[in-house]
């Protein structure tokens, strides 16, 4: 299933890529991975390599080395674009990855000497993907052919696949968000629109939806707020939907979408499970009550003790070092340390990070329902909230808001009351700019919190 030569043989007419303003077909990129496999063999690299870095950016050349590596059935460990040198290396002695592959220019390709696609173990790893690191330095999960596989199967069995779909790829492939874009196509034998775009641009964003024929799109909370932010623009009747997910999507920005008749859809995954867990069913229309749908097919979800646990063919195989035992209850299930609540009619609703409760005066405090208390004015656009140490509360609550006009304290502190219990309303709060967020777009709240904490100031009427 993820051999883009077997592919070609399928459907060879058929638009693999959308890239550089080129329309590729099956048969083209086969070509082409044919003899970047032949160039992979010159350097050693074949099915018994154990591994192999290559840096996960989204451009033609990657992608053809990232199907050379499938077809071959070798391991490839993702390293994001953006980390620095420095501390790429790092990752590459932690991991004790030898090879280091930059994806060849085309013409220093040679000619293809074998073409014939082989039947690969499906429980042998695919790729090798960071976490986003929310809670501290990442971990490496291993995610083998099968479970990809399987998560592309659930989320085919909610978005259905069209003929001319067209899966916009605008997270890097380095990014589990990304690379399952690329499997799920793939898989499917349907075209992967590339974006190549180091950084995020509302407008261009919007123009490719347009100009491109785009269907179904991928993004998190902050490009969807800024999709939002332009002026005059709302998606052609041909894109079917917007996956939203990442990090948590507020009411206020659902509501916002609805408003417009958006088809939005809000998701929750993780990278141990190749992406997606939850997703809303397709064709929903929502502001924020529905939380992130039921799981997926393939996929259960249970709470234990307020935290979200799964099970499911799409799970990982372990972190590198450490097999999937180490990870899993006696019965199975992964503990993915968020929190959550499951409604009468099976939707998820996450809660947060568990590592994140606050606990101040006894009561514990989900910094997420803060935020979102928060982000629900009118001024405030984004907020993190954070435990300050406290000698007579144990901790206090602390906010870092991006507004761009401060709203005056006590019009925050009446706003909130309606929304937040006492001890849930921020004691101290910090206006920035902006809040920085991590490569995979998530917010970044140790960095959030080191800006914030010399500007706090108490938060009173």
């Amino acid at each position: 299933m993820l051999s883009i030569l077997r592919a070609a043989t399928e459907a060879p007419e058929r638009a693999a890529l959308v890239v550089d303003g080129e329309t590729v077909s099956y048969a083209t990129i086969a070509a082409e991975v044919a003899r970047a496999i032949s160039w992979l063999h010159q350097r050693g690299v074949d099915g018994s390599t154990p591994r192999v870095a290559m840096t996960g950016d989204n451009s033609r050349s990657s992608l053809v080395l990232l199907f050379s590596l499938f077809e071959l059935g070798v391991p490839v460990l993702l390293l994001h674009p953006r980390t620095p040198e420095s501390e790429r290396r790092r990752q590459l002695r932690e991991t004790e990855t030898q090879l280091l592959l930059e994806p060849p220019e085309p013409e220093s390709l040679p000619d293809a000497t074998n073409t014939t696609p082989e039947d690969l173990d499906a429980d042998r790893p695919l790729a090798i993907v960071a976490t986003s690191g929310t809670s501290g330095r990442p971990k490496w999960a291993v995610l083998s052919r099968r479970a990809f596989l399987a998560a592309a199967a659930g989320s085919a069995a909610n978005l259905g696949w069209e003929d001319d779909d067209r899966w916009l790829l605008s997270l890097p492939i380095a990014h589990v968000g990304g690379l399952s874009i690329v499997v799920r196509c793939l898989s499917a034998r349907r075209t992967v629109a590339v974006e190549t775009a180091t950084r995020f641009d509302a407008a261009a964003f919007a123009a490719t939806i347009t100009d491109r024929h785009i269907t179904l799109a991928s993004l998190v909370p902050t490009m969807l707020r800024r999709l939002l932010d332009l002026e005059g623009w709302s998606p052609p009747d041909s894109l079917r939907a917007l996956l939203v997910g990442g990090a948590a999507t507020t009411p206020k920005l659902l509501a916002r979408a609805a408003d417009r008749c958006w088809p939005v859809l809000t998701t929750y995954g993780l990278t141990e499970a190749c992406s997606q867990v939850a997703t809303q069913s397709y064709g929903t229309v929502q502001r924020g009550e529905l939380g992130c749908g039921r799981p997926v097919a393939g996929m259960e979800v249970r709470i234990r003790e307020e935290a979200i646990e799964i099970r499911g063919a799409c799970l990982m195989d372990g972190y590198l070092g450490s097999d999937a035992t180490s990870t899993l209850t006696a019965d199975g299930w992964f503990r993915t340390g968020d929190l959550g609540e499951i409604d009468e009619d099976g939707n998820l609703h996450v809660l947060g990070r568990g590592d994140d409760v606050l606990v101040t005066g006894g009561e514990n405090v989900h910094p997420l329902a803060v935020e979102q208390a928060l982000e629900e004015h009118p001024a405030v656009t984004d907020a993190c909230v954070f435990g300050i140490a406290d000698d007579e509360w144990g901790q206090v609550v602390a906010a870092a808001v991006a507004a761009a006009e401060p709203p005056p304290d006590d019009e925050l502190l009446a706003f909130l009351e309606s929304r937040l219990a006492a001890f849930q309303r921020p004691r101290r709060i910090a206006y920035l700019s902006d809040l920085p967020s991590l490569a995979s777009g998530k917010l970044d709240r140790a960095r959030t919190v080191r800006q914030a904490a010399p500007l706090l100031r108490s938060l009173k009427r």
